[in-house]
Parts: C-alpha cells; structure tokens; sequence
C-alpha cells in the first residue's frame, strides 16, 4: 500500500466517496473509510440508492414499519435514502467541524423525475435539506436548463447544493453564475454566506466513453491518437474557467462578504476503458481546490499504485483545448457529445429511480401485516 491518498488530500483534493448504504455505516466502513483512508466527504445518486436498498442487507425493519403504516412508495423511499444520509452526516460531524464546515459533507439527490421542472425542484430541495435536518448535507441539483434557476433560488435560500450532471464548459459557467446569483440572493436576504457551500459535479469517464466511441468508428491513425483525451482536456479546461469566475470583481464582493468559492467536483472518475490505467481519473487530476468522488473500487485502486505527482492540472490548458479543437476537426461535435450525455445521465438516474420504486413497492407489499 502507498500512501497516494494522503499524498492526494495534501495536494488540496478532497477525497469523497461515491457510494452509500445502510450495511456500509452500521458496520463501521464508513468511519473506517474516513479513519483510514482520508475520505472527508460521501456522494450519492439514484443509482446508488437502487443497488444499496435493492440488496435488502438492513432495510427489511423499516420498510416493514412503513408497510404497517401504508405509506406511498414515494414517501417510503424518501424516509429510507433521507434516514442514510442523516446516519453518513452524523458519522462524517467531526470532519465538517474540523474543516469549517468545507468538508464532512453528505449528497442527497431531488428526485430525478422533476430534472427538467424548476418550481418542484426548489421544492423538493427545501423538503430534503428539512428532511434531512443536519448542516453537513449538499442538496443535489441537476445541471439542467430548468436546474439553473433552481440551483439559484436553492443557494439564496441559504441550502447548501452539490449541482450534478454537468458535461459542458458553457453549462458549467451557467452552474457557476447561477451560485454567484444565489449567494447574491442569499446576502441581499441577509443570510450569513460564510454557512452556505457548493461543489459543481463535473463528470469525466463518460466523455471519454462517448468520444473514444466516435473516434474508434472513424479508425484512422489520428483519431485513435486522440483517444482517453477527451475527459481529461474537458475537465482541465473546467478548472481554468473556475480560476477565471473566482477571480473576477463579481466574486472580490462577495469574497468579501464571507462566501465560499463553489469547488469543482471530478465525477465518475471510475475507468471504463480497460485499456487505460485504473486511476487515470485521479492521477490527472489533481488540483487545488477540487474534489474526487471515487466510486470504492477506484478508492483502492488509488490507495494502492495511485502516482500522485503533484499538480496535473494547471498549466496543461493549451494542450486540453488543443486536443478538443483536434477532435472537432475530425468532424465530431463537442456540442452533441455533451447533450446527449446530459439527456442521457438524467434518463439513467430516472430509469434507476423507477426501478427503486417498482423493488420498493413489492417489498411494502410483501411485508404488510396481514388484515384483521
């Protein structure tokens, strides 16, 4: 084992993990996680909650109280995800209070089927963060078009949000003017910034996923060059337009009024290329001020034969927009790849969040208590 992790958080990466269940907190994982392996932060998605409450392993008690009280399969889900998330905010305090509130966090997404609907999202926010009742959580929004409003009214309203599904550098400037927004918001109401936090999820195998997919069917010589660039020139680039956002006038005031700048976030930095290294998404990554949320298996991968070199990020912008402007030459549309992905991530959160509801639904019926 080297000690690529410690060597990663002290470069200012915080390493959060992507995974959470009930089986992980009551056995002592999840503190073990963060005694052992440097992990200061947990994230969570529909498709995580499905697998997690899917297995059976420590709901089968709660989801028989709630069949005794014939509650919808709707509330059912959100006592069982909410009740998680409060018992991984509760195991993570003392990082959150170590850290001044930076870290120690907890993701809780709205439901996905309201990505595309504004009102009901903010809605639904404010009904989780009351839910969930601990300062430790991160609400998750999606970075859809009617996401955006949602994230700035969510922010002014002082709830702390973790936004998602962000593919594209222009949407991830909207994420970031639409905190600034919010944070506006929040001091014209008079509400403390220094209390508010946000972390902009900016997913990374999937580009390459798609991309390399596009490369491969052109077969050329110059394409498969070009392939496992993608992700890493996107992210990058990223980075560069949070240093640009974080150090305009815009930000100085509220900088100055005790705001925290809204970290970037390195989703789905799992490799699904067995072709490239396992830790890819983690070695290449590296900056200060960001967060890695890996899922477990990429955790011990790095824990393992991660090569934490530093920073890999800065100063690396030229090559990253070279890359891209290399792809696009060979007639493959950024502005494509990055809209299917984002139709394509809220359709897989969706489709995972109807499955946890038809499994959910026939385990209220299979442990109703029988009439009489």
């Amino acid at each position: 084992m080297t000690d690529a992790l410690k060597r990663l958080s002290d470069e200012g990466v915080a390493i959060w993990l992507d995974d959470l269940s009930r089986k992980r907190i009551t056995s002592g994982n999840l503190a073990e996680l963060i005694d052992q392996q440097h992990v200061v932060g947990v994230t969570t998605n529909p498709s995580i909650f499905q697998k997690a409450i899917s297995s059976g392993d420590g709901y089968q008690q709660q989801v028989a109280d709630l069949a005794a009280r014939k509650v919808t399969v709707d509330e059912a889900i959100r006592m069982i995800t909410t009740a998680d998330v409060r018992d991984a905010a509760d195991v993570l305090r003392p990082v959150f209070d170590a850290t001044g509130g930076q870290d120690g966090r907890v993701s809780i997404e709205v439901d996905p089927r309201l990505a595309h609907h504004t009102a009901p999202t903010i809605a639904e926010a404010k009904q989780l963060a009351w839910l969930v009742d601990r300062p430790n959580t991160l609400i998750k929004i999606p970075a859809t078009k009617a996401g955006l409003p949602a994230i700035t009214e969510v922010i002014g309203l002082g709830i702390s949000v973790n936004v998602t599904l962000i593919f594209s550098l222009e949407r991830y400037r909207e994420v970031m003017d639409a905190y600034l927004a919010g944070l506006e918001k929040a001091k014209a109401a008079g509400l403390d910034l220094s209390e508010i936090r946000s972390v902009a999820s900016f997913f990374v195998s999937r580009v390459d996923t798609e991309i390399d997919k596009r490369l491969e069917k052109l077969g050329t010589d110059e394409a498969k060059a070009l392939k496992g660039k993608a992700a890493l020139a996107n992210a990058r680039l990223a980075y560069q337009a949070y240093e640009e956002v974080f150090s305009s006038d815009r930000w100085a005031a509220l900088d100055k009024a005790g705001a925290n700048k809204q970290r970037p976030l390195w989703a789905s930095t799992g490799v699904k290329d067995p072709a490239f290294k396992d830790t890819l998404y983690v070695d290449e990554l590296v900056a200060p001020g960001t967060v890695n949320t890996m899922p477990e298996a990429t955790l011990e991968a790095t824990a393992d034969h991660g090569e934490i070199t530093g920073d890999t990020v800065r100063g690396r912008y030229a090559v990253a927009k070279a890359d891209l402007d290399a792809i696009a030459a060979l007639g493959i549309s950024y502005d494509d790849v990055v809209q299917l992905l984002e139709d394509e991530g809220v359709e897989k959160f969706e489709a995972a969040w109807n499955d946890l509801l038809k499994s959910t639904e026939a385990e209220l019926k299979r442990l109703a208590p029988s009439e009489g």
